[in-house]
């Protein structure tokens, strides 16, 4: 029975051999390409079923909504029984152990990380930043850790911003010129990705990666699956997270070489969004993650319509190739068709780039890496019927699924705690009392001056007063002071009795002078 031989069966080939993915060769990682329609998702829910059942985890993005079907027991219909049959296959319907994330919380368990978690370089590639912004925003994040401020999600980051603008000038003479342009274009990127609805992503709780990591009771490894429906619009974000989550399976798991089997499968749907108008820095970190996460026994696969998609660089370092029919109607796609046959092991029994062309739908070449790590010879292989159901899941199913989750509850509710937005407002706020603060007591001290003043002047006006009373005083008493001493004023009776006789004699005195006069005028 081809179940019972070592490894991941993946199907037969046209000389009736079993093709098997052998699992201490899975951690060197695969492709698998082909064009639109010609099977490569049912490949791709083949391979993750098969990891499951052997007990490895399993993370794979679901782009179209399809992959959902391996929550569900399989109803497979007289086809898939008859090619299950050929190939001496016994297919059991059965579900594999699914948990739905989505990163809007919509058809899954939110997935969520922090600003500082994705870092200046994925969080410039999310943006569309040239090279002079990423410089910028890289100076945030520097600013971020020297000042000890949390950078958890979007309005962290924003407000860092607006404190990076206002102190230009004194981080610029510490670590280069910020300029208020890049400032602004960052911010205007940021508006983008939040109406993206982007700002769900960023955020707390955290993923926990052991809450990915998980073997059931049964020894079935858990099959991680995203929802990309909504987030394939978005298709920088989406390659930016998924290159996020291989970094920090790179950074968080130990090292443990070559192991029987992987600790996780990581397929990497849509791979070419990863590599298309990528910078050389993001290429480089691509090929390094690639380069090691195998010692950490994590497989990586990239899921992508040709070959030629993918870097030279991080396609050498794929040993498990799956190719499904190409067309090559026009230039471009005759290179990627030969480069696609090129990267196999020639099989003498048919030509490879001919055979590319030539497949139907549910066929592929198959060369994976044998116990010596070499290549196999290139393979006409008819791929093995699910045991899962071929199609989506549906709404209702989705949520019993969920209800039963193992993660249910732990990611649903959204936390705040203090960080880079606070700490700034507070920051404002006390600047903003201090200010108030100043303002009242200059008031305050105003009026105090004021009344001061005007006691002084009244002071004056005062002591003016009572100089020039006190002067006309003294004056005063100078004049008294120079007058002769007064004699008395009453009359002796000689004295009266001269006055009575003069007052007298000068009456008569003055009658008589009168009358001569007058009478001397009447007698003229």
């Amino acid at each position: 029975m081809p179940d019972a031989l070592p490894g991941l069966f993946l199907g037969q080939s046209d000389a009736a051999q079993p093709e098997n993915l052998l699992f201490n060769r899975a951690n060197r990682h695969g492709v698998v390409a082909g064009a639109t329609g010609t099977g490569k998702t049912v490949t791709l829910q083949i391979m993750a079923q098969g990891f499951s059942d052997a007990g490895v985890p399993v993370f794979c993005a679901d782009v179209k909504g399809d992959l959902s079907g391996i929550s569900q027991v399989g109803a497979p219909n007289e086809k898939l029984i008859a090619r299950a049959a050929e190939m001496g296959l016994t297919l059991t319907p059965r579900a594999a152990p699914t948990v739905f994330w989505d990163l809007y919380g919509q058809k899954g368990h939110p997935i969520r990380t922090t600003v500082s978690e994705i870092g200046p370089v994925l969080m410039a590639r999310m943006l569309n930043l040239n090279e002079v912004q990423e410089g910028v925003l890289t100076v945030v994040f520097h600013v971020a850790d020297k000042e000890g401020l949390l950078l958890l999600d979007l309005d962290d980051l924003r407000s860092l911003l607006v404190y990076v603008g206002e102190n230009a000038e004194r981080i610029g003479r510490e670590v280069g010129n910020v300029a208020p342009a890049s400032i602004a274009a960052i911010q205007r990127a940021l508006l983008q990705v939040e109406q993206q609805g982007g700002d769900a992503f960023f955020g707390e709780p955290a993923l926990k990666l052991e809450d990915m990591i998980r073997v059931g009771l049964d020894g079935r490894g858990q099959v991680n699956v995203l929802d990309s429906t909504r987030l394939m619009n978005s298709p920088r974000l989406y390659a930016a997270f998924l290159l996020w989550l291989l970094s920090e399976l790179f950074e968080q798991l130990p090292e443990v070489g070559d192991p029987e089997k992987p600790r996780l499968v990581f397929f990497f749907d849509e791979a070419h969004l990863l590599f298309n108008d990528a910078p050389r820095a993001l290429l480089e970190k691509v090929e390094q993650v690639v380069r090691l996460i195998r010692s950490k026994g994590v497989g990586v696969y990239f899921v992508t319509q040709n070959p030629a998609d993918i870097p030279d660089s991080v396609l050498a370092q794929l040993g498990n190739r799956i190719q499904h029919a190409l067309r090559a109607y026009t230039p471009s796609e005759q290179k990627g068709l030969k480069a696609a046959s090129q990267s196999f092991r020639a099989n003498a029994a048919f030509d490879t780039a001919e055979a590319i062309q030539a497949l139907g739908v549910g066929e592929a070449l198959v060369s994976v890496l044998d116990e010596k790590g070499a290549p196999t010879i290139v393979a006409r292989t008819k791929i093995r019927p699910p045991a899962s159901r071929l199609g989506p899941a549906t709404d209702t199913e989705r949520a019993a699924v969920m209800a039963a989750s193992p993660v249910r509850g732990l990611y649903e509710q959204v936390l705040n705690r203090e960080s880079a937005a606070e700490i700034l407002a507070n920051r404002h706020s006390a600047a903003d009392q201090a200010e108030i603060q100043a303002q009242v007591q200059a008031k305050a001290q105003a009026e105090a001056d004021k009344a001061a003043a005007a006691q002084a002047k009244a002071d004056q006006k005062a002591a003016e007063a009572r100089a020039k009373a006190q002067a006309q005083a003294e004056a005063r008493a100078a004049r008294e002071a120079a007058k002769p001493a007064r004699r008395s004023t009453r009359e002796t009776p000689v004295e009266a009795l001269t006055k009575s006789v003069l007052r007298t004699a000068g009456s008569t005195l003055t009658r008589e002078l009168m009358r001569g006069l007058l009478g001397g005028l009447k007698r003229r």
